[in-house]
Protein backbone atom coordinates (compact mmCIF):
# COMPACT_ATOMS: atom_id res chain seq x y z
CA UNK A 1 0.00 0.00 0.00
CA UNK A 2 1.62 3.68 -1.15
CA UNK A 3 0.19 6.04 0.96
CA UNK A 4 0.10 10.59 1.33
CA UNK A 5 -0.62 12.77 4.24
CA UNK A 6 -2.23 15.75 3.51
CA UNK A 7 -2.03 18.82 6.21
CA UNK A 8 -5.08 21.18 6.29
CA UNK A 9 -5.12 25.01 6.65
CA UNK A 10 -7.13 27.70 7.72
CA UNK A 11 -10.56 27.07 7.90
CA UNK A 12 -10.23 23.84 9.88
CA UNK A 13 -9.69 25.68 13.22
CA UNK A 14 -12.40 25.31 16.19
CA UNK A 15 -13.07 25.53 19.86
CA UNK A 16 -11.72 21.84 21.20
CA UNK A 17 -10.11 20.03 18.02
CA UNK A 18 -7.31 18.57 20.02
CA UNK A 19 -9.71 17.17 22.84
CA UNK A 20 -9.41 13.85 20.54
CA UNK A 21 -6.20 13.48 21.00
CA UNK A 22 -5.57 13.84 24.81
CA UNK A 23 -4.23 10.02 25.41
CA UNK A 24 -1.71 10.84 23.39
CA UNK A 25 1.08 12.88 25.10
CA UNK A 26 2.96 13.87 22.41
CA UNK A 27 0.04 16.78 21.54
CA UNK A 28 0.06 18.37 24.48
CA UNK A 29 3.65 18.64 24.52
CA UNK A 30 3.77 19.91 20.98
CA UNK A 31 1.87 22.73 21.81
CA UNK A 32 3.68 23.63 24.78
CA UNK A 33 6.79 23.56 22.98
CA UNK A 34 5.17 25.93 20.06
CA UNK A 35 3.53 28.04 22.87
CA UNK A 36 7.20 28.52 24.57
CA UNK A 37 8.28 29.79 20.91
CA UNK A 38 6.02 32.33 20.51
CA UNK A 39 5.41 33.15 23.99
CA UNK A 40 1.16 32.76 23.67
CA UNK A 41 -0.92 29.88 25.25
CA UNK A 42 -2.46 28.51 22.39
CA UNK A 43 -3.23 24.87 24.37
CA UNK A 44 -6.07 27.20 26.74
CA UNK A 45 -7.13 29.16 23.33
CA UNK A 46 -7.77 26.24 21.43
CA UNK A 47 -9.42 24.36 24.49
CA UNK A 48 -11.32 27.51 26.29
CA UNK A 49 -11.49 29.55 22.79
CA UNK A 50 -13.02 32.01 22.37
CA UNK A 51 -13.78 30.98 18.68
CA UNK A 52 -13.16 35.10 17.85
CA UNK A 53 -9.42 34.46 19.01
CA UNK A 54 -8.94 31.06 17.08
CA UNK A 55 -10.13 32.64 13.71
CA UNK A 56 -8.14 35.77 14.12
CA UNK A 57 -5.12 35.07 11.03
CA UNK A 58 -2.29 36.17 13.45
CA UNK A 59 -3.23 32.99 15.70
CA UNK A 60 -5.03 30.62 13.20
CA UNK A 61 -1.65 30.02 10.91
CA UNK A 62 0.70 29.22 13.59
CA UNK A 63 -2.39 27.52 15.26
CA UNK A 64 -2.87 24.92 12.34
CA UNK A 65 0.85 24.47 11.95
CA UNK A 66 1.19 22.96 15.71
CA UNK A 67 -1.78 20.96 15.62
CA UNK A 68 -0.82 19.12 12.14
CA UNK A 69 2.67 18.50 13.39
CA UNK A 70 1.33 17.73 17.05
CA UNK A 71 -0.81 14.91 15.03
CA UNK A 72 1.96 14.30 12.53
CA UNK A 73 4.44 13.56 15.47
CA UNK A 74 1.50 11.23 17.40
CA UNK A 75 1.33 9.23 14.09
CA UNK A 76 5.55 9.03 14.06
CA UNK A 77 5.18 8.23 18.09
CA UNK A 78 3.05 5.01 17.00
CA UNK A 79 4.39 4.01 13.88
CA UNK A 80 7.61 3.67 11.84
CA UNK A 81 6.11 3.50 8.28
CA UNK A 82 6.14 7.16 6.73
CA UNK A 83 4.05 8.51 3.40
CA UNK A 84 5.49 8.44 0.49
CA UNK A 85 4.50 11.88 -0.53
CA UNK A 86 2.75 15.06 1.66
CA UNK A 87 1.45 18.18 0.13
CA UNK A 88 -0.90 20.65 2.63
CA UNK A 89 -3.55 23.00 1.76
CA UNK A 90 -2.39 26.45 1.49
CA UNK A 91 -0.97 27.14 4.86
CA UNK A 92 -0.28 23.22 5.70
CA UNK A 93 2.39 22.88 3.28
CA UNK A 94 4.38 24.86 5.81
CA UNK A 95 3.39 21.47 8.61
CA UNK A 96 4.30 19.65 5.02
CA UNK A 97 7.68 21.17 5.06
CA UNK A 98 8.57 20.12 9.13
CA UNK A 99 6.95 16.89 8.60
CA UNK A 100 9.38 16.37 5.79
CA UNK A 101 12.40 17.61 8.04
CA UNK A 102 12.78 20.27 5.35
CA UNK A 103 12.15 23.18 8.29
CA UNK A 104 12.18 23.18 11.68
CA UNK A 105 9.29 23.30 14.01
CA UNK A 106 10.28 26.73 15.44
CA UNK A 107 11.17 28.22 12.32
CA UNK A 108 8.19 26.89 10.94
CA UNK A 109 6.37 28.24 13.45
CA UNK A 110 7.62 32.17 13.43
CA UNK A 111 7.09 32.05 9.47
CA UNK A 112 3.69 31.58 9.05
CA UNK A 113 3.66 34.15 12.18
CA UNK A 114 5.13 36.54 9.91
CA UNK A 115 3.11 35.52 6.74
CA UNK A 116 -0.15 35.59 9.27
CA UNK A 117 0.90 39.25 9.75
CA UNK A 118 1.86 40.41 6.20
CA UNK A 119 -1.22 39.18 4.98
CA UNK A 120 -3.55 41.21 7.30
CA UNK A 121 -1.50 44.43 6.69
CA UNK A 122 -1.74 44.07 2.58
CA UNK A 123 -5.19 44.30 2.21
CA UNK A 124 -6.75 46.85 4.44
CA UNK A 125 -10.25 45.56 6.66
CA UNK A 126 -13.10 45.34 4.40
CA UNK A 127 -11.14 45.87 0.85
CA UNK A 128 -10.95 42.07 0.00
CA UNK A 129 -13.04 39.09 0.11
CA UNK A 130 -12.99 35.58 -0.75
CA UNK A 131 -16.41 33.00 -1.76
CA UNK A 132 -16.49 29.84 -2.50
CA UNK A 133 -18.91 28.74 -5.58
CA UNK A 134 -20.44 25.34 -6.42
CA UNK A 135 -21.72 23.89 -9.12
CA UNK A 136 -19.98 25.39 -11.89
CA UNK A 137 -17.01 24.30 -13.92
CA UNK A 138 -13.66 25.86 -13.74
CA UNK A 139 -13.88 27.24 -17.55
CA UNK A 140 -17.02 29.41 -16.37
CA UNK A 141 -15.59 30.22 -13.40
CA UNK A 142 -12.43 31.68 -15.18
CA UNK A 143 -14.84 33.38 -17.65
CA UNK A 144 -16.34 35.29 -14.63
CA UNK A 145 -13.52 36.59 -13.21
CA UNK A 146 -12.76 37.80 -16.45
CA UNK A 147 -15.48 39.16 -17.10
CA UNK A 148 -15.51 41.46 -13.65
CA UNK A 149 -12.04 42.09 -13.47
CA UNK A 150 -11.03 45.87 -14.43
CA UNK A 151 -8.17 48.51 -14.17
CA UNK A 152 -9.89 49.30 -10.54
CA UNK A 153 -10.49 45.94 -8.95
CA UNK A 154 -9.48 41.95 -9.56
CA UNK A 155 -11.34 38.82 -9.34
CA UNK A 156 -8.96 35.29 -9.67
CA UNK A 157 -9.57 31.96 -9.03
CA UNK A 158 -8.00 31.35 -5.60
CA UNK A 159 -8.58 27.66 -4.59
CA UNK A 160 -10.08 24.77 -7.32
CA UNK A 161 -11.00 22.27 -4.05
CA UNK A 162 -12.62 19.82 -5.54
CA UNK A 163 -14.65 19.70 -9.18
CA UNK A 164 -17.47 21.40 -8.86
CA UNK A 165 -16.20 23.66 -6.07
CA UNK A 166 -13.61 26.64 -6.63
CA UNK A 167 -13.12 29.71 -4.00
CA UNK A 168 -12.62 32.95 -5.32
CA UNK A 169 -10.37 35.89 -4.48
CA UNK A 170 -10.01 40.12 -5.21
CA UNK A 171 -11.62 43.17 -4.52
CA UNK A 172 -14.94 42.64 -1.74
CA UNK A 173 -16.97 44.38 -4.65
CA UNK A 174 -15.73 42.39 -7.16
CA UNK A 175 -16.33 39.31 -5.07
CA UNK A 176 -19.97 40.09 -4.74
CA UNK A 177 -20.36 40.53 -8.56
CA UNK A 178 -18.87 37.55 -9.06
CA UNK A 179 -21.60 35.66 -6.70
CA UNK A 180 -24.17 37.27 -8.28
CA UNK A 181 -22.93 36.61 -11.72
CA UNK A 182 -22.32 33.01 -10.77
CA UNK A 183 -25.78 32.50 -9.44
CA UNK A 184 -27.03 33.77 -12.76
CA UNK A 185 -24.61 31.15 -14.91
CA UNK A 186 -26.41 28.58 -12.67
CA UNK A 187 -24.11 27.95 -9.56
CA UNK A 188 -26.01 25.84 -6.62
CA UNK A 189 -24.12 28.23 -4.32
CA UNK A 190 -22.84 31.12 -4.05
CA UNK A 191 -21.42 32.75 -0.95
CA UNK A 192 -19.09 34.97 0.82
CA UNK A 193 -16.18 33.37 3.25
CA UNK A 194 -15.88 34.75 6.48
CA UNK A 195 -12.47 35.82 5.52
CA UNK A 196 -10.54 39.52 5.30
CA UNK A 197 -7.63 38.25 3.34
CA UNK A 198 -8.20 37.55 -0.25
CA UNK A 199 -5.80 34.82 -0.17
CA UNK A 200 -4.23 33.42 -3.74
CA UNK A 201 -4.40 36.35 -5.84
CA UNK A 202 -2.33 39.38 -7.03
CA UNK A 203 -3.58 41.65 -3.82
CA UNK A 204 -1.12 39.30 -1.82
CA UNK A 205 1.63 40.34 -4.42
CA UNK A 206 3.16 43.33 -1.65
CA UNK A 207 3.13 40.07 1.03
CA UNK A 208 4.65 38.27 -0.94
CA UNK A 209 7.36 40.60 -1.60
CA UNK A 210 7.98 40.80 2.04
CA UNK A 211 7.61 37.21 2.88
CA UNK A 212 10.57 36.63 0.16
CA UNK A 213 12.82 38.61 2.14
CA UNK A 214 11.97 37.14 5.32
CA UNK A 215 12.98 33.39 4.05
CA UNK A 216 16.19 34.53 2.87
CA UNK A 217 17.30 34.27 6.76
CA UNK A 218 15.61 30.67 6.67
CA UNK A 219 17.23 27.92 6.66
CA UNK A 220 15.38 24.84 4.68
CA UNK A 221 16.92 21.62 3.39
CA UNK A 222 16.16 18.85 0.93
CA UNK A 223 12.33 17.47 2.29
CA UNK A 224 13.16 14.07 3.10
CA UNK A 225 9.44 12.96 1.48
CA UNK A 226 8.58 14.29 -1.49
CA UNK A 227 6.08 17.31 -1.30
CA UNK A 228 3.31 18.14 -4.40
CA UNK A 229 3.09 21.89 -3.68
CA UNK A 230 -0.11 24.11 -4.77
CA UNK A 231 1.41 26.29 -7.22
CA UNK A 232 2.27 23.80 -9.88
CA UNK A 233 1.66 20.14 -8.06
CA UNK A 234 5.59 19.58 -8.53
CA UNK A 235 7.97 18.71 -5.76
CA UNK A 236 11.11 20.57 -5.17
CA UNK A 237 14.34 19.44 -3.76
CA UNK A 238 16.83 22.51 -3.25
CA UNK A 239 16.23 25.83 -1.17
CA UNK A 240 16.05 28.41 -3.07
CA UNK A 241 13.50 26.76 -4.87
CA UNK A 242 10.88 25.54 -1.89
CA UNK A 243 11.78 29.30 -0.63
CA UNK A 244 10.35 30.84 -4.17
CA UNK A 245 7.47 28.23 -4.34
CA UNK A 246 6.56 29.53 -0.96
CA UNK A 247 6.63 33.37 -2.05
CA UNK A 248 4.59 32.67 -5.13
CA UNK A 249 1.82 30.44 -3.29
CA UNK A 250 0.79 33.84 -1.64
CA UNK A 251 -0.69 35.23 -5.39
CA UNK A 252 -1.45 32.32 -7.21
CA UNK A 253 -4.61 29.67 -6.84
CA UNK A 254 -4.15 26.28 -4.96
CA UNK A 255 -4.18 23.43 -6.96
CA UNK A 256 -5.96 20.93 -4.94
CA UNK A 257 -7.68 19.10 -7.55
CA UNK A 258 -4.63 18.44 -9.31
CA UNK A 259 -2.91 17.53 -6.42
CA UNK A 260 -5.46 15.07 -5.79
CA UNK A 261 -5.06 13.49 -9.04
CA UNK A 262 -1.60 13.20 -9.24
CA UNK A 263 -1.54 11.36 -6.05
CA UNK A 264 -3.29 8.09 -7.90
CA UNK A 265 -1.01 8.81 -10.97
CA UNK A 266 1.96 8.56 -8.82
CA UNK A 267 0.32 5.12 -7.56
CA UNK A 268 -0.56 6.61 -4.16
CA UNK A 269 -3.73 4.49 -2.95
CA UNK A 270 -4.53 6.00 0.76
CA UNK A 271 -4.65 9.78 1.54
CA UNK A 272 -4.63 10.34 4.54
CA UNK A 273 -5.58 14.30 6.67
CA UNK A 274 -3.15 14.59 9.18
CA UNK A 275 -4.59 17.24 11.38
CA UNK A 276 -7.94 18.20 13.39
CA UNK A 277 -11.26 17.85 11.38
CA UNK A 278 -12.31 16.23 7.65
CA UNK A 279 -12.19 18.87 5.75
CA UNK A 280 -9.56 17.96 2.84
CA UNK A 281 -10.98 14.41 3.50
CA UNK A 282 -14.39 15.50 2.02
CA UNK A 283 -12.87 17.45 -0.84
CA UNK A 284 -10.90 14.43 -1.87
CA UNK A 285 -13.21 12.06 -1.82
CA UNK A 286 -14.96 14.06 -4.53
CA UNK A 287 -12.03 14.14 -6.47
CA UNK A 288 -11.06 10.13 -6.67
CA UNK A 289 -13.08 7.66 -5.24
CA UNK A 290 -10.74 5.23 -5.96
CA UNK A 291 -8.90 6.40 -3.58
CA UNK A 292 -8.75 5.51 0.37
CA UNK A 293 -9.58 8.37 1.91
CA UNK A 294 -8.21 8.30 6.07
CA UNK A 295 -8.98 11.07 8.35
CA UNK A 296 -6.98 11.67 11.82
CA UNK A 297 -9.32 13.39 13.38
CA UNK A 298 -8.81 11.83 16.76
CA UNK A 299 -6.30 8.94 18.15
CA UNK A 300 -8.72 6.69 17.89
CA UNK A 301 -8.52 7.09 13.68
CA UNK A 302 -4.62 7.24 14.16
CA UNK A 303 -4.20 4.33 16.08
CA UNK A 304 -6.65 2.19 13.25
CA UNK A 305 -4.33 3.79 10.74
CA UNK A 306 -1.68 2.31 11.81
CA UNK A 307 -2.65 -1.31 11.32
CA UNK A 308 -3.69 -0.60 8.00
CA UNK A 309 -1.12 1.79 6.73
CA UNK A 310 2.01 -0.09 6.07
Amino acid sequence: MTFAFVFPGQGSQSVGMMNGYVDLPIVHETFIEASDILKQDFWSMVNDGPADDLNITINTQPLMLMAGVAVYRAWTSLSDTKPAYLAGHSLGEYTALVASGALTFSDALSLVRFRAKVMQEAVPEGVGGMAAILGLDDETIQLICQEITNNNESLEPANFNSPGQVVIAGHKNAVLKGIELAKAKGAKRAVMLPMSIPSHCTLMKPAAKVMQQQLENTILRSPDIPILHNVDVQSHHDSASIKDILVRQLYNPVYWVDTIRAFANAGVTSVAECGPGKILNGLNKRIDRNLQQLSFADSEAIKHAVDNLK
